[in-house]
């Protein structure tokens, strides 16, 4: 990155949400304008659980011992499906009962970050992405047996940087986060879904309404989006790894540039938009990301805490810091529970007895 951007990033990081000695953030603005209402993805999101989760309480232990487990979707009946990225298997949890296999992804490869990754469910139709032997890919399949459907391939694969976060948005299309493959130029590159959040119909294909027509491209500029959530006003966000200095949270607005590799975090650039909220890379690497109420939670990596940033304006406060370790992925559960997976076997964590496993914080 330019040192005129690296001196512009370090003069103008202090008005966002930001890491100072103690690890502690500063103020973190307040969200609004809102997107254009006419935006697809600022339809009215579903209201959900009035419960939030309690963060205080002990959390129940609800699996262990799974390889490094990454995209997480909840069924109807209040179990979920866990992805295991090492070996492409997929299991069933519930607490109080043991893990269920219920499937197991062909064709998935392993390797540096990626393998199976994503999990999106609707209807009865499960949604996975995948790193496979020539790329990233995302399949469709039921439960009920059959071979998955591809309905979206070509994203290039790397040793990092696969992004594999998948979220139906409340409009009912599938949104998904890509990474720019350790490529950088392909984030600013329109052409290519990589270093992209992606607009797709529930059969892969792109999504009517999408900025630019017959592309599945909803905004641009990304290094590598791991995080995707809505509030209940259906503004969306997209959580971003930085590469030295910040990690993001992105306000998702269609067709915008959000600066990857000219810019990482707040440039003041009018060519890119800014985050709302930005942390020092050591204190977040952060991946998933769910909203309850007026909170949007975001599960770190590097910084070993879970983030919680008032959507209305206020002050981010960490969380649960050092005490399960690694954290990939956070999720509400239609009760109101916030359900948290750890990352500790995935070779840059400290592996715990038990490890990895699925958390649940009751709702109160």
């Amino acid at each position: 990155m330019p040192t005129v951007t690296r001196l512009a990033l370090a003069v103008t990081g202090a008005v966002l949400l930001t890491a100072c000695s103690t690890g502690e953030p500063t103020a973190t603005p307040s969200l609004d304008p809102v997107p254009p209402a006419s935006a697809p993805s600022a339809a009215p999101a579903p209201s959900g659980s009035p419960r939030t989760p309690d963060l205080g309480a002990s959390p129940e232990t609800v699996a262990t011992g799974i390889q490094v487990p990454w995209g997480l979707a909840f069924l109807p009946d209040g179990s979920a499906l866990v992805a295991e990225r090492q070996t492409g298997v997929i299991f069933q949890v519930r607490p109080g009962t043991e893990r269920k296999k219920v499937y197991t992804v062909p064709g998935v490869r392993p390797g540096g970050e990626g393998g199976l990754l994503g999990l999106a469910v609707r209807g009865d139709w499960v949604y996975a992405y995948f790193t496979g032997e020539d790329d990233n890919r995302i399949v469709r399949f039921r439960l009920s047996g059959g071979d998955p459907e591809v309905i979206f391939k070509g994203l290039d694969r790397g040793s990092r940087h696969n992004g594999g976060r998948l979220a139906f948005g409340p409009d009912g299309m599938l949104y998904v986060g890509t990474g720019d493959a350790g490529q950088e130029p392909q984030a600013q590159d329109r052409d290519d879904p990589n270093g992209k959040i992606l607009r797709l119909t529930p059969e892969g294909e792109p999504a009517s309404g999408n900025p630019w027509p017959g592309s599945p491209v909803w905004s641009l500029g990304h290094r590598n989006v791991q995080g995707l959530a809505w509030d209940r006003q259906g503004r969306m966000y997209g959580i971003e790894f930085g590469q030295d200095t910040w990690d993001e949270v992105n306000l998702i607005q269609p067709g915008k540039n959000y600066g990857w590799p000219e810019v990482e975090g707040r440039a003041g650039d009018s060519r890119f938009t800014d985050p709302i909220a930005q942390w020092r890379t050591d204190d977040a690497s952060p991946s998933g990301a769910a909203v309850a109420g007026g909170t949007l939670y975001v599960a770190a990596l590097k910084g070993e805490r879970l983030w919680t940033v008032p959507l209305g304006g206020g002050t981010a406060k960490a969380e649960l810091t050092g005490t399960y370790g690694r954290l990939r992925t956070v999720a509400v559960a239609a009760d109101g529970s916030l359900w948290l997976t750890t990352s500790n076997t995935d070779g840059r964590g400290d592996p715990r007895d038990g490890d990895d496993r699925i958390l649940r914080f009751p709702a109160r």
